[in-house]
């Protein structure tokens, strides 16, 4: 079975957390108080985690069969619970891709081995949240 191990430190005085990835790249999550820099909170970076993890799939799929892109951008769009703890218990993942003559049926299959097949955030989402997929073409 593989493992990860995430190192996350505190920075002492401060509400925020340098996450040291298992690759060695550092991440800082917490929340930003008034004058300090601007952070990214836990729940965002999930939510880009789950994009990201997508995309990686749709581009590799599409990629071996041929199909070429202008440009291809995912929003991730997420309800949080009103009663603590607030979790995402709907999110909406948007696929928009651009280009010309794109290949529709190609795009739809890559997307959807993503969904069901590869995407390892995507089936963690399923676990506590319904996920509701879009395909839209520009």
């Amino acid at each position: 079975m593989d493992t990860n191990t995430v190192i996350t430190n505190w920075k002492n005085g401060t509400t925020e957390f340098e996450c040291i990835n298992p690759n060695g790249v550092p991440t800082i999550l917490g929340t930003s108080s008034e004058g300090e820099e601007k952070i990214a909170s836990p729940k965002a970076i999930m939510l880009g985690s789950l994009a990201v993890c997508s995309g990686l799939d749709v581009i590799a799929i599409l990629k071996k069969m041929r199909v070429e892109l202008d440009d291809f951008k995912i929003n991730t769009t997420a309800s949080l619970t009103d009663e603590h703890p607030r979790y995402y218990d709907e999110v909406t993942v948007e696929y928009n891709f651009f280009g010309k003559d794109l290949d529709k049926e190609k795009i739809e299959k890559s997307v959807d081995l993503s969904v069901t097949r590869y995407c390892g955030v995507m089936e963690m989402f399923r676990r506590f949240s319904k996920v509701n997929i879009e395909i839209k073409y520009n």
